[in-house]
């Protein structure tokens, strides 16, 4: 689940209410790529390996089953510069996640470059699904104790709202 975050101060200290567990500050760069099916991204942490992430997941807001693969990737400039050759660059995305965890939910309170402030919730289900009932009843619980509205749920991913802006301002293209 995924929402605009009205006031970062007060998600903060709930997650802190909560005990829920600091992990860090994560400075992380998405590249998206145009795929022609999901979606197809490469992430680069600073001071971590870098990833090629490709996932599936429905278009709407609240929350949803998210399918993914995620490869380790060791030069991530070279792999960059082939997928952007072949498959073409969406959106580049900036941005800093302070990451929580929260009984195995995964919280990220993200500063997005000229997108904002989001929460984010990241349950793991298991591969077949057994964990599902759980697992939404942690998102659940956790959307309230940070009081997310559902008026700020967000369907897309940082970089379909990237593509969105007037002008594409937040995109830098490749």
């Amino acid at each position: 689940m995924k929402a605009r975050d009205g006031d970062p101060g007060r998600s903060l200290a709930a997650c802190l209410a909560i005990g829920a567990e600091p992990r860090g500050l994560l400075v992380q760069r998405d590249t998206y790529f145009r795929a022609r099916q999901g979606r197809l991204k490469l992430r680069e942490e600073e001071g971590a390996r870098a990833h090629l992430i490709a996932y599936e997941r429905p278009d709407r807001s609240g929350q949803r089953e998210s399918r993914y693969r995620i490869v380790t990737v060791e030069n991530p400039d070279e792999i960059k510069a082939a997928l952007a050759i072949a498959l073409g660059v969406e959106a580049v995305v900036a941005k800093e996640r302070r990451l929580f965890l929260w009984e195995g939910v995964r919280i990220h309170l993200d500063r997005v470059d000229r997108l904002g402030h989001f929460v984010e919730f990241e349950a793991p289900a298991g591969d077949d699904g057994a964990n599902a009932t759980a697992a939404t009843a942690r998102v659940e619980s956790l959307r309230q104790a940070l009081e997310v509205d559902g008026d700020a749920l967000v369907a897309g991913s940082y970089g379909d709202l990237a593509l969105a802006l007037p002008g594409g301002e937040a995109v830098e293209r490749a």
